[in-house]
C-alpha cells in the first residue's frame, strides 16, 4: 500500500506540472501494431525554449503513432511534424490547463485508490481463508489492514488535495 503512495507521487511529479517537460512525455505510451512503446524508446527528446522537439529519423514509421498518442495523452499539446523531426509547442498555462491537470490527478488518484482496495480486499480474503485462526483473530487481522488501508487512503487523498491546490494555483 505505501508502494502504490509513493508510486502515485511519481506519476504525480512527472506528469503534472504547470509547464510541460520531457519527463511528462518520455514515459507516454505509444501503440505501433499492436505492440506498446514508451516514447524514449522510438525518439529522442529535446527542450528549446517553449518547445519540445522529438528525433524520429530512427523510426519514422512511428511519428503517426507518436502524434496520436501525444494529442491523446491530456497534455494539452499539439504536435507538429517536419520531415522526421516532431515539433511540440509548449501551451501557455491558462485556467482551463490548470483545470485539465488537475482532472488528471483526480484520475491517477483514483486508479493508485483503487489499487489500495484491492490490495485490502486480496488480504482480507487470504486472511479468512486460514486454517488454525481463530475467528476472534481473524476480525483483529482484519480490523488492522482496514486501519492500515485507511491510513494509506488518507494520505494519498492529502497528496491529491495538495497537487490539485498546485495545479489550480490554490493556497493550501
Amino acid at each position: 500500500m505505501s508502494k502504490c503512495v509513493e508510486n502515485m507521487k511519481m506519476d504525480f511529479v512527472k506528469n503534472l506540472t504547470v509547464r510541460s517537460t520531457t519527463g511528462a512525455i518520455d514515459t507516454l505510451p505509444v501503440k505501433i501494431d499492436g505492440k506498446e512503446y514508451k516514447l524514449q524508446e522510438l525518439a529522442q527528446i529535446a527542450r528549446k525554449p517553449k518547445m519540445l522537439v522529438l528525433n524520429l529519423a530512427a523510426f519514422p514509421t512511428a511519428i503517426p503513432h507518436v502524434i496520436k498518442a501525444v494529442e491523446k495523452s491530456g497534455l494539452n499539446i499539439n504536435p507538429q511534424q517536419d520531415g522526421t523531426t516532431v515539433f511540440m509547442p509548449i501551451p501557455k498555462v491558462t485556467k482551463e490547463h490548470r483545470e485539465t491537470l488537475s482532472k488528471n490527478a483526480k484520475a491517477i488518484f483514483v486508479k493508485y485508490r483503487d489499487q489500495i482496495k484491492d490490495i485490502r480486499t486480496k488480504s482480507v480474503k487470504s486472511l479468512s481463508k486460514r486454517d488454525g485462526i481463530s475467528q476472534d483473530q481473524i476480525r483483529r487481522m482484519q480490523t488492522q489492514v482496514e486501519g492500515l488501508c485507511d491510513k494509506y487512503l488518507k494520505e494519498a487523498n492529502l497528496i491529491l488535495e495538495s497537487k490539485q491546490n498546485e495545479l489550480t494555483g490554490g493556497s493550501d
